[in-house]
């Protein structure tokens, strides 16, 4: 992830609007929008304000990627788990959505035997 996108995941985590991290930060929610889409350049002091109001360190705001993901508990702290972790995270989420597939599948399955039956109720009703 890039930094603009880690403060916005940041954000969100927090459960906070723009307006919200705008007001914060002292300026203007369009200001603080275009930081969060990369559409301006943010100076360090900016970026160190950032992680003071959104209490986090400011390697975090640079450490956000696939191979060093930090993940925040509920008291605010973090920990670290590496690629090995993320890769055991993508298997679990692709078993997962194959099971949704499979699911999904047999769910229409089922749903072509309930018109099947209908069918055939309506014919042996016309009988």
């Amino acid at each position: 992830m890039k930094v603009h996108e880690n403060i916005r995941f940041m954000r969100l985590y927090k459960n906070w609007t723009q307006e919200t991290m705008a007001n914060k930060l002292e300026i203007s929610t369009l200001s603080y929008a275009k930081i969060e889409r990369g559409e301006t350049d943010i100076n360090l002091s900016r970026l160190q304000q950032i992680s003071e109001v959104m209490e986090i360190d400011l390697a975090q705001l640079f450490g956000l990627n696939e191979k060093n993901v930090f993940y925040i508990t509920s008291n605010n702290t973090t920990t670290t788990t590496t690629s090995n972790d993320n890769n055991t995270q993508r298997q679990h989420c692709s078993n997962e959505q194959e099971k949704i597939n499979s699911l999904t599948k047999e769910n229409e399955l089922l749903k072509q035997n309930i018109n099947d039956l209908r069918e055939m109720i309506n014919i042996l009703k016309d009988k």
